[in-house]
């Protein structure tokens, strides 16, 4: 991952949060020239994420990438996810898997799911959302201290989505290919699936409620 990023643009300051592992993540990382973050135990994605932010936050950075480290995510997708950002037309870009003429292949109980969520997410940020578990999302100075200061630990990606739209953040899709699963199985079964899909369900329900501490540019 660390070598398509150099490839897409070598002048990209790439920093990998390791989050508790204790295989040789950061040191790997290091010795490919990363910044590593290393958390002192697991706080998973939610945690490792909005640990990025702030650092991305407390060293000025107006813009940044953020990519999963399962491998999925393409750097050859970077341009179109940036230009959005660049242009000054969106706050966040969101690579979704479901655009362009591909789309993405999962199985049908994840499909199920996902246009349930998909859904929902699109009537509370009153706007239409096709992936909003997706990863791969370029921001710009305002969602780099949204998320630094507030960002949702249990359910991310999804409750992201409400916390953008709370603050009248401008966020846009745009077509990124995800690569399939090229080893394992994934831990959500149907039964689980459906399990995480109420939870997820209730968790948008209750965002909606939530008080949000204002931004610098709200105040």
């Amino acid at each position: 991952m660390i070598a398509e990023i150099r490839a897409f643009d070598p002048g990209f300051e790439v920093v990998v949060v390791d989050d508790g592992s204790v295989d040789r993540t950061a040191e790997v990382a290091a010795a490919h020239g990363a910044r590593v973050l290393r958390l002192p135990f697991n706080l998973g994605i939610g945690g490792s994420v909005q640990t990025a932010f702030r650092f991305a936050l407390e060293n000025g950075f107006q813009l940044a990438v953020r990519l999963d480290g399962d491998g999925q995510h393409d750097a050859v997708h970077l341009e179109a996810l940036l230009e959005p950002v660049l242009a000054g037309e969106a706050d966040v870009a969101v690579g979704s898997r479901f655009l362009g003429e591909a789309g993405y292949h999962q199985a049908t109980h994840r499909q199920i799911g996902n246009r349930i969520l998909a859904g929902a997410a699109s009537l509370v940020a009153r706007q239409h959302v096709t992936d909003p578990s997706s990863g791969f999302q370029a921001l710009n100075a305002n969602a780099i201290e949204l998320f630094a200061n507030d960002y949702p630990h249990e359910f991310p990606e999804v409750e992201a989505t409400v916390l953008v739209a709370k603050h009248r953040l401008r966020r846009v899709e745009v077509p990124a290919a995800m690569r399939e699963r090229q080893a394992g199985t994934s831990s959500h079964g149907i039964l689980k699936s459906t399990y995480f899909l109420a939870k997820v369900l209730l968790a948008l329900f209750v965002a909606l409620f939530r008080r949000e501490p204002p931004l610098r540019g709200d105040q």
